[in-house]
């Protein structure tokens, strides 16, 4: 017959289910409960000790043993209601279980049912545990004892050979094939406490609902990082290579006509190196927060408060900026000098793109307790073809409005007048009223 595979491929799946690997972890994961038990138990034998005939510990009678088992149980549930029991549970468990670990909650217990469920965990688990480890423990030396007693004179003159009733010779050769069972029944018993355990873990270890909205939140508050920094990505990177393209198309333009206007060259080259070195720096800031995950609240980027950055801003911008400022904007709180430094980056990098050769008028103005910022560009003429969008839309302007809303403002841009304008007014509070001033 050939019938080797078929019998090996119907053994293959029980020696996995009582000794594969998965197997051996949960019981090793039922020894872990039946070593935390070991306290709880110890403290059961010191109730139950003065009611018990003889030693409590260890050499008592079957039923004081058990007594103490009863006893350790409700100790060891109200020692699980602490919020940390959660955590220590769910990391054996993941570890040892075979229990996907996405069905796990995370962080310690909080409310009422969550205890409640973990406390039913670690009664369950150390209960189990206790139970199994006392038969791996025993089981195993009875079992090889009665599977060597044809084989031992000693065994079979022993106490064990007395209770087999040794009387019938046959009953000694039937030690070894009852010595396996007895070693198979405790490794079926041992994979089916595992597996008991492992469909009861997501139950009572699983979030609970207020789990699944802590955990919500955070991956809210992680998109909110995530999207904040991609719009620092796209302002800073999105400015920076379109002023580049503007200052090289100017300069190559200046070659090509053959007017010998060194100077201009040069400063069109001096932006292109100012504005590419301060945006390196701010793209290695943001990827560096990209890699640590972490985020403090303080994006890298430079504020409108800074003279320097903003005039450094609106020279990357091109030759044909008007700026006007008007109050002092040293005093701008940091969140709203960062967000307004992104805006003014914005419609310039918009403004200048679409306004060709024509002027740019920037006018950013504190007023009583707001920050105003305008900005035009003529609009194209009748015999001017109109700038090419880009096929995404963009998303700069959606950015500006998202910024302003989140402190608090408004933000809008649209034709007006002949002219593209972008207006934003961002609140200040009442601690940054104008002082001076004037066009810059």
């Amino acid at each position: 017959m050939s019938g080797g595979p078929t019998g090996r491929g119907r053994l293959g799946p029980c020696a996995r289910a009582l000794f594969g690997q998965r197997a051996r972890r949960r019981w090793l994961h039922l020894i872990v409960g039946g070593a935390l038990f070991m306290p709880y138990w110890l403290v059961g034998t010191l109730v139950v000790g003065p009611f018990a005939d003889g030693p409590a510990m260890f050499g008592g009678s079957p039923l004081a043993q058990f007594g103490a088992y009863g006893v350790g149980l409700p100790i060891a549930a109200l020692t699980a209601l602490f919020p940390l029991t959660r955590p220590m549970s769910v990391a054996a468990a993941r570890a040892l279980c075979g229990v996907a670990p996405d069905r796990f909650a995370e962080g310690p217990a909080r409310g009422r049912a969550a205890r409640a469920r973990t406390a039913g965990w670690f009664v369950l688990h150390l209960g189990t545990g206790a139970l199994l480890s006392g038969a791996s423990l025993a089981l195993p030396p009875f079992a090889l004892a009665v599977a060597a007693l044809p084989f031992s004179p000693a065994l079979r003159a022993s106490e064990l050979g007395r209770f087999w009733h040794l009387d019938h010779p046959w009953l000694v050769w039937a030690g070894p094939p009852l010595g396996l069972l007895m070693l198979l029944a405790l490794a079926a018993t041992a994979a089916a406490a595992g597996a008991l355990l492992a469909a009861a873990a997501p139950r009572l270890l699983g979030p609970s609902p207020a789990d699944r909205l802590a955990a919500a939140e955070r991956r809210a508050a992680e998109l909110a990082v995530r999207n904040r920094l991609a719009r620092e990505l796209h302002d800073s990177v999105g400015h920076a290579l379109s002023a580049v393209t503007l200052q090289a198309a100017a300069a190559r333009r200046v070659l090509d006509s053959g007017t010998d206007e060194p100077g201009f060259v040069r400063e069109a080259l001096t932006a292109i190196e100012e504005t590419t070195r301060r945006t390196v720096g701010e793209l290695d800031a943001v990827l560096g927060l990209l890699r640590s995950g972490e985020d403090d609240g303080a994006l890298p980027a430079p504020g409108l408060n800074a003279l320097d950055a903003l005039e450094a801003l609106v020279r990357g911008a091109g030759p044909r900026v008007a700026l006007t400022v008007r109050g002092d904007l040293a005093g701008l709180p940091d969140a709203v000098a960062r967000e307004a430094y992104r805006i003014v980056q914005e419609g310039l990098t918009n403004a200048v793109r679409y306004a060709r050769d024509e002027t740019v008028t920037a006018r950013i103005a504190l007023s009583g307790d707001a920050l105003e910022i305008t900005m035009e560009n003529p609009l194209p003429g009748p015999g001017r073809p109109a700038p090419v969008a880009r096929p995404d839309g963009g998303r700069g302007l959606r950015g500006v409005a998202e910024r302003a809303r989140l402190l608090g403002g408004t933000a809008g841009a649209g034709p007006a007048d002949g002219v593209w304008r972008l207006a934003a007014r961002l609140p200040v509070g009442d601690g940054a009223p104008p002082r001076g001033g004037g066009p810059r």
